[in-house]
């Protein structure tokens, strides 16, 4: 009687699981368009500008207040919410601009977030603060 108890409960937990992935992909129709991936090296103090292609994958209308963030542990930096309105298979760019923090420090990595209504979506781009100068040596002698 337990085991049969057991498999009920699991296959009704499953089918609930289920059920909601299914429901969370079906109610989401803003699509990101990523076209590669990589690490962008800036110095404290230099300008950056991020573009991101969205699609509405849905079949009506949809809006959304969208916002970026370049979040890292030691810093982070926040680009000003636009909204964004598509018809049904419509796509658009939008762009950012921004400046790398002047005290964010030396050889940190901050990754591209971004947020749309109530969720979020990690991309694969990262900013790596380098140093804004660096001495190599030129020439030397031992007499």
């Amino acid at each position: 009687m337990k085991k049969k108890l057991s498999l009920i409960v699991f296959s009704a937990v499953l089918l609930i699981l289920m059920f909601n992935f299914s429901f969370t992909n079906a109610t989401d129709p803003l699509e990101f368009s990523e076209k590669r991936s990589e690490i962008v090296e800036k110095v404290q103090g230099e300008f950056f500008t991020v573009e991101i292609g969205f699609k509405n994958t849905g079949k009506n209308e949809g809006g959304w207040n969208i916002s970026i963030v370049f979040e890292g542990k030691q810093w982070s930096q926040a680009g000003k919410s636009q909204y964004l309105e598509l018809e049904a298979s419509e796509e658009e760019t939008l762009r950012w601009t921004g400046t790398i923090p002047t005290d964010a420090p030396i050889d940190t990595l901050t990754r591209l977030v971004v947020y749309y209504e109530d969720s979020f979506k990690a991309l694969n781009w990262w900013i790596n603060v380098v140093p804004g100068a660096e001495l190599a040596i030129k020439s030397s002698c031992v007499k």
